[in-house]
């Protein structure tokens, strides 16, 4: 589990990537580069992690569930996922 900082942090950051990104865009199109740099650090796009949105797991990320390897096959174990069976895990 993650601690709450840490996903306070990745949500901080979420909003400044939308904040910024018709500015980095035009910034981006037009050359300015400079200008660019200025902009706060995290409002890079690269700057975003995925992670779980149960646990806050940043590894083991499957995009399709939104969910960390771990809640997916304790998830597919209690039935919670439909088409998913148990093959050798």
């Amino acid at each position: 589990m993650a601690k709450e900082g840490v996903k306070a942090r990745e949500v901080k950051r979420a909003r400044l990537v939308a904040k910024y990104a018709e500015k980095r865009a035009a910034l981006k199109a037009a050359g300015e580069f400079e200008e660019l740099d200025k902009l706060p650090k995290n409002s890079s796009p690269v700057r975003l992690h995925n992670r779980c949105k149960l646990t806050g797991r940043p590894r083991g990320y499957m995009r399709q569930f939104g969910i960390s390897r771990v809640t997916f096959r304790e998830m597919a174990l209690a039935g919670k996922i439909p088409g998913v069976k148990k093959a050798s895990w």
